[in-house]
């Protein structure tokens, strides 16, 4: 797999047809706003402290780190449940594991970039995507294009939800974290940042799901049953056995409740089966590499939706500036929808 293939899979299929426009995303910072949807109510007492802080221009796992020093912890007893990104206004939650020891003062860590909105204990970890989804605000602005075509797109996607593709990020520049798994597992690399590793791993997977996805959408059943498919539950991680089929649970998917699964790729047996099988059967073949690279790393078969579903979803303009809002489930990329429908430019 070469750098110059990398860039050209990056251009991934889009379900609904080419865009309906160019805009610009991330202009400036408080053109995107994301708040992370907790799902549960911490439950007020126990030795883990939950803290739900609002902030801009710092990345995730470098605030888990100033938490941290703050706190005269270990980095290993500061967890969150998602990443956000650092060039947006984001709300999320930490948790930092105090036993024994009461709550810290942070107040003269906070600034207009770092505000704490919420303090409270709970007895449990905080654990990586337990969240149960974000809600996004976003300003897109100097659209050019079509707007009844746009607007015609955000509906299909509001009734029908779009492709789940991972997003370029989860790649890096030029698929950079992909070409870094490639030589991890060629053993051209040592990686001993467990952070690190994971980027690269997560990267390999992503890219064969995104793949299989592709194919999907080439062949226009991305959102419908296939024989063999083993479909999946919308809300949870819940899934239906290929062999396990019946009318009704193929009356769900044209509820909505369940679509298909593509495979994000370990060690073990894939549980799909016949023409769904073949497709992903090929990965072992054109990205043996990856594939096998993954399954030595420990990696386990785990299913991931075709499908994400935007609710909530909203638009309106402001002159050339397109405002958008909508909540995704853990896990789905704001910009993999965005990409259903404009061609975006960030500053």
């Amino acid at each position: 797999m070469t750098e110059a293939s990398n860039e050209e899979r990056l251009n991934w299929p889009r379900a609904y047809g080419g865009a309906a426009g160019t805009a610009r995303l991330k202009t400036r910072v408080e053109d995107f706003i994301v708040e992370e949807q907790l799902g549960f109510e911490p439950e007020g007492e126990g030795e883990h402290l939950f803290l739900q802080i609002e902030k801009q221009g710092h990345n995730t796992e470098w605030l888990a780190r100033q938490l941290a020093k703050w706190c005269e912890v270990p980095p290993r007893d500061v967890s969150f449940s998602g990443l956000k990104d650092r060039q947006a206004v984001t709300t999320q939650w930490f948790g930092i594991q105090l036993p024994g020891r009461p709550d810290p003062d942070l107040s003269q860590y906070e600034d207009e970039s770092l505000r704490i909105l919420r303090a409270q204990r709970h007895p449990r970890k905080l654990r990586r995507g337990v969240h149960k989804g974000n809600r996004f605000k976003l300003r897109l602005r100097d659209f050019s294009g079509d707007k009844v075509l746009l607007q015609q797109r955000l509906q299909q996607i509001s009734e029908q939800g779009y492709p789940n593709y991972f997003g370029d990020q989860r790649f890096g520049i030029d698929a950079g974290n992909l070409d870094e798994a490639l030589k991890l597992f060629r053993g051209e690399i040592k990686v001993r940042n467990r952070s690190r590793r994971s980027i690269y791993l997560s990267a390999a997977r992503s890219w064969l799901f995104n793949d299989v996805l592709a194919q999907r959408i080439e062949q226009q059943s991305w959102d419908t049953y296939q024989l063999g498919d083993v479909p999946g539950f919308f809300g949870t991680n819940s899934i239906v056995r290929a062999d396990r089929i019946d009318p009704d649970i193929l009356s769900k998917f044209d509820q909505r409740e369940l679509c298909a699964t593509g495979p994000l790729w370990g060690r073990g047996d894939l549980l799909t089966q016949a023409e769904v099988a073949a497709i992903e059967t090929r990965l072992s073949i054109e990205q043996p590499e990856l594939c096998s690279g993954l399954e030595a790393a420990g990696m386990k078969q785990e299913r991931r939706r075709l499908v994400s579903l935007a609710s909530e979803l909203e638009w309106h303009f402001e002159d050339d500036d397109l405002l958008l809002s909508f909540v995704l489930e853990s896990g789905s990329y704001a910009t993999s929808l965005l990409r259903e429908c404009l061609d975006t430019e960030s500053s």
